[in-house]
């Protein structure tokens, strides 16, 4: 039997940074969801934001409580320059994304092949903590290409420490830099758990958090029982509904009062009418951030097309979210949707 979860910091349960996912109407989305889990952004790149529109990425949602900026670079001086935005834009963490495969991130020097530099990301790393008073991170892979090189990945973590990052969050699996596309760089790799539990043990005065496969809250539990934190990708995103007991199982704190799924829905709704009237915003851009809020349920695939129909998208949100719900309740029980 596993033992039970314990109360933990609200940074210790993290929802991944995922590109052309996480943007701020999807944080808004789920801090409905979990007032204590902590949220990253999409990767940002330092010359998106030292030569582009700050505010446009940059801008936060909801409460703005726990959230983190994941930055993409590999000049110290231009990630200093963008982590004290970060945290003038009152972000809680500054994260370096060493983990990406991507080729168009290879091309600009950073990502996942920023590993076989770790001196230089101990640089990086100098560079942001010498001008914030927030935590400096690092998010990396367990290796890259097909090495599987234990004292690889032991001497990164060994070499960035010492440059005043304590934090480091491993997504579990190789970064094959050649001949995987980044949905096949989350799949093929094989997940190697036990090798961040040896950094943990390694390393004890480390903060270590895992990444990668973990969908269910057993697999959280176990991974707390060694290790300090946990980040869930894409079942958060796609099951969003899973993280609506997070506050009560994991942080020993209240569930939000009177939260369900249609609730949900009508303040999504309102922040949809905001967000176009104040920006422009069409609700579509919003919405496909929640199609997974009803999974599993009678008339969710139903209930998707309607939100995801963009024959739909000249009405109000509202008058969509009615169309929605009617094809729910009109749906036979056992109608379930995948």
């Amino acid at each position: 039997m596993l033992p039970m979860p314990v109360a933990m910091p609200r940074s210790m349960l993290s929802i991944a940074p995922m590109m052309a996912w996480t943007d701020r109407h999807c944080r808004f989305f789920h801090r409905l969801l979990s007032s204590h889990v902590l949220l990253y952004t999409e990767m940002v790149t330092t010359g998106a934001l030292l030569h582009g529109d700050v505010a446009r990425h940059l801008q936060n949602d909801g409460d703005g409580r726990a959230v983190a900026l994941q930055l993409g670079g590999s000049e110290p001086l231009d990630l200093a320059r963008c982590a004290r935005l970060g945290e003038q834009w009152a972000y809680e963490e500054i994260n370096l994304n060493c983990g990406c495969p991507s080729e168009r991130v290879q091309r600009g020097a950073f990502g996942a092949c920023l590993m076989r530099e770790p001196q230089l990301v101990a640089d990086c790393v100098k560079a942001m903590v010498d001008v914030v008073s927030v935590p400096v991170t690092v998010k990396h892979r367990i290796g890259v290409d097909k090495s599987e090189s234990y004292g690889f990945v032991r001497d990164f973590v060994g070499t960035v420490s010492e440059a005043g990052c304590h934090t480091f969050i491993v997504h579990a699996r190789n970064a094959w830099l050649q001949g995987l596309s980044p949905k096949e760089n989350r799949e093929v790799p094989p997940l190697r758990y036990e090798l961040v539990h040896r950094l943990k043990r390694e390393f004890p005065a480390l903060t270590i958090c895992i990444n990668g496969g973990i969908t269910t809250d057993e697999q959280v539990t176990r991974q707390l029982t060694c290790l300090d934190g946990v980040m869930i990708g894409r079942e958060a995103y796609h099951n969003p509904w899973w993280l609506a007991h997070w506050d009560q199982h994991f942080f020993h704190r209240p569930a939000r009062a009177g939260l369900t799924r249609e609730s949900v829905e009508e303040r999504m709704v309102e922040y949809m009418a905001r967000e176009a009237s104040q920006h422009g915003t069409p609700w579509s851009s919003i919405a496909r951030h929640m199609l997974g809020l009803r999974q599993g349920l009678p008339g969710a695939r139903r209930w998707r097309q309607v939100w995801s129909d963009h024959r739909l998208k000249a009405l109000p949100a509202r008058d969509v979210m009615a169309m929605a719900r009617e094809v729910v309740r009109n749906s036979p029980p056992e109608c379930a949707a995948a």
